[in-house]
């Protein structure tokens, strides 16, 4: 039984850690554009630059669109340079250009730097991106109708990416209530529907009391005839839960495709179920509950009964721009409804108003009003701004939790969307969390407080939360440890959790709560899917054996597929048959050949590349494409950002953007026929950075389906700790070993 002491050393421990981190994203961010001229930014890939502004409109949310591009002009190709301002939902700034030459005169002339911090960037604008692609960004403002900001952009613009810090305030909230209702032992004021109450589900997450016993189901008729027997036992594991389950779902095991079934069983009518529960649907990203709500749109209606209704909660920036996920967003929904007209009606007026203001409305002349008629047009467009999100979140309020009929049954959202006014009033019976094993503790708190039972899903043998405040002192010590362990007879030793029957204080954000509750309670708390769909059997093999205790096992649909086994694959001759197309797993050893990696930017710190390595990988991507494998069924993964713009340089303009190029964190949850991983580190001090990480390794050594390519230096590598050695030993003894020379 947890002690009060225990709670309030717990989340005292978590607000620290959170203060860190976000101390940390604001710090990164500051001194990057404080101290990296704008050239040297986009080297980076934090900024563009030099961009036009080619349209501007307003969009969901009455966000203000603004779309940019590379002007001719100023650039002799319109495709953008590798950058990392490529995910929806990421915070910019679209502010004026300087060159590098003016930013130095200034800051000579006037003694000080000419940068964001100083306030010298007036004609800018926040937002967040909507929308990317090779040549055009889109990034959604939202201007705020109290301030004094007008939209004057400039000719010629940059986009700058921007650190976050709004998130950290919703999970510094979510602890200040975990504090309230466990502490005062859910106390809650009267007429306070909004405020959560001490429910046996919080109980068990915070070790107050074990979970309940199983409430035991004979005879459940699973949707879906197709689930194997590990998927259909998570599926009666999660139904028979009372509080708390964890589904475990090692890659390419069906994990989403189980999540479906679940909320598919608890939607339904039957023996279970007296009614259909209510569901709240959550992920760490984005990306990973959209997924989720493009399955359940293509899900057949029900007989007897209509299609499930789902709908997506969340910035309209940041969700999917597919027309059936935006069609289930609550804006879209809203915009549908009987006092949509009203609300067209004002938007029109707005966007006519803001092309005048741009130099484009009619009889304008490609320029827009000055002075006083300019500041009394822009209080006409806040007036209009505020009106249309009045009208818009008049449409939005209908939905009424005590409504049945009118009820939201299934709502998706992030854990961080899930704290937004739209769901203020609202509780649901299941909140079910994907990617749980990505998301920090303190943000999966936010949609708890909303629900009775929680389902987790995730495999935290894959990347964990992104954490910038990390302590160096305590990584080194865990990594001598590590070392220390050694090995019995040669393998690693069997790692059985060991249980801490009490709350655990955190030391690190990357413990999440799926890792905590299994250490609390043991593997009884979840269940594991064993059966993977993706990969050939001897790319499963090692991952299996090393992260998955052998439990691992590919299905006979992919156990034995290979590239040959594509319509699309062509061999000239037999050598091309056995060894382009013939060969799940190849391994370019560059051991010898003195492929040494360089650093790129400050020191130690920056990033790392190889450019004979790069070689390496263009000749193998050019022998996969001329055996007839498409570039979009190729991707290139590395561990560094310098590697990715020495790769997207030489490859981008050969084979375009079909051919995937990107970080190991861009690639997780996903899958392609073939992939390539350059592992960047060889050096005389075998030093191999954060390659240590087995879990970013699992996930890159994870993605591919019918053929994997790994291009390293074994020498360097094999002394970067236990997992990396055992990895170099397995490709000797099972990969097809080739001399990486380039001839």
């Amino acid at each position: 039984m947890t002690s009060e002491d225990e709670i309030r050393a717990f989340i005292a421990q978590h607000r620290i850690l959170l203060a860190k981190e976000r101390d940390a994203e604001v710090q990164r961010s500051s001194l990057l554009l404080s101290n990296c001229s704008p050239r040297l930014l986009e080297q980076k890939g934090l900024a563009l630059l030099g961009l036009g502004v080619v349209n501007v409109n307003i969009g969901l949310g009455a966000k203000t669109l603004v779309e940019l591009e590379r002007p001719t002009a100023y650039h002799s190709s319109p495709l953008f340079p590798p950058h990392t301002l490529s995910r929806p939902g990421d915070l910019a700034r679209v502010e004026e250009h300087i060159a590098d030459s003016s930013r130095k005169k200034a800051s000579g002339a006037k003694g000080k730097k000419t940068d964001a911090s100083d306030g010298s960037h007036r004609r800018a604008a926040e937002g967040v991106i909507y929308k990317v692609s090779d040549v055009r960004i889109v990034i959604a403002l939202d201007a705020s109708e109290s301030s004094g900001d007008n939209l004057d952009l400039p000719e010629r613009c940059r986009v700058v990416k921007l650190a976050n810090s709004v998130t950290y305030d919703r999970m510094d909230k979510a602890l200040d209530q975990l504090e309230k209702v466990v502490l005062s032992e859910g106390s809650n004021p009267a007429g306070d529907q909004s405020a959560p109450r001490l429910t046996p589900l919080i109980r068990v997450l915070m070790g107050m009391q074990a979970p309940s016993e199983r409430v035991p189901m004979r005879d459940i008729k699973f949707f879906d005839d197709g689930l194997n027997s590990s998927q259909q036992d998570a599926v009666r594991f999660a139904l028979e839960s009372p509080e708390v389950a964890c589904i475990h779902g090692p890659p390419g095991t069906g994990k989403t495709h189980t999540l479906i079934e679940i909320i598919r069983q608890l939607t339904s009518v039957s023996e279970h179920n007296a009614r259909p529960l209510r569901l709240l649907i959550c992920g760490a990203s984005n990306l990973a509950v959209d997924n989720i709500l493009e399955r359940l749109l293509a899900l057949p209606s029900r007989t007897g009964s209509e299609k499930l209704r789902a709908t997506r909660i969340g910035h309209p920036a940041r969700i999917m721009a597919h027309e059936g996920v935006l069609d289930a967003t609550l804006e879209v929904k809203a915009s549908r409804s009987d006092q949509a007209a009203l609300a067209k009606d004002v938007k029109n007026e707005l966007e006519a108003a803001l092309d005048m203001l741009s130099g484009k409305g009619k009889g304008a002349k490609g320029k827009g009003p000055r002075g006083a008629e300019r500041k009394k047009m822009w209080e006409e467009v806040k007036a209009l701004r505020k009106e249309y999100r009045q009208r818009e979140g008049g449409v939005v309020e209908i939905y009424d939790g005590d409504d049945d009929r009118r009820a939201l049954q299934v709502v998706i959202a992030t854990c961080y969307s899930a704290g937004g006014r739209q769901l203020r009033n609202h509780q649901f019976d299941v909140v079910v969390i994907d990617e749980a094993t990505q998301a920090m503790e303190a943000v999966c708190w936010i949609p708890i407080f909303k629900a009775k039972k929680l389902i987790l899903a995730g495999d935290p043998m894959q990347l964990p939360p992104t954490i910038l405040a990390v302590d160096k002192k305590r990584k080194k010590k865990a990594g001598k440890t590590e070392k220390a362990k050694g090995h019995v007879n040669g393998s690693q030793k069997a790692q059985t959790p060991k249980l801490q029957k009490n709350l655990h204080v955190p030391r690190s954000l990357e413990t999440t709560l799926f890792d905590r509750l299994e250490k609390m309670y043991g593997p009884g708390i979840k269940r594991m899917l064993n059966v993977q769909y993706r990969m050939h059997e001897q790319i499963a093999a090692f991952p299996s054996k090393v992260m998955y205790q052998n439990k691992l096992a590919a299905h006979a649909s992919v156990a034995s597929h290979l590239l040959r086994d594509l319509p699309n694959a062509r061999a000239e001759n037999d050598e091309d048959e056995k060894e382009v197309l013939g060969t799940p797993v190849v391994f370019f050893d560059t051991a010898g050949c003195e492929y040494y990696e360089r650093t790129e930017g400050d020191g130690d710190e920056g990033s790392r590349c190889n450019e004979n390595e790069v070689t390496v990988v263009k000749n193998h991507v050019d022998q996969l494409v001329g055996a007839g494998i498409l570039p979009s069924q190729i991707a290139i993964i590395t561990p560094y950002q310098a590697q990715v713009s020495l790769l997207t340089t030489l490859l981008r303009p050969v084979y375009g953007p079909d051919l995937e190029i990107g970080t190991v964190d861009g690639m997780q949850g996903r899958e392609k026929e073939a992939i390539v991983i350059s592992l960047v580190r060889s050096n005389e001090t075998r030093e191999v950075g954060f390659l240590k990480d087995k879990r970013r390794l699992n996930v890159a050594m994870t993605r591919a389906r019918r053929h994997l390519c790994i291009v390293g230096d074994s020498s360097t590598l094999q002394h970067g700790g236990r997992f990396l050695k055992q990895w170099m030993g397995w490709l000797e003894g099972h990969a097809d070993v080739r001399y990486a020379g380039i001839e």
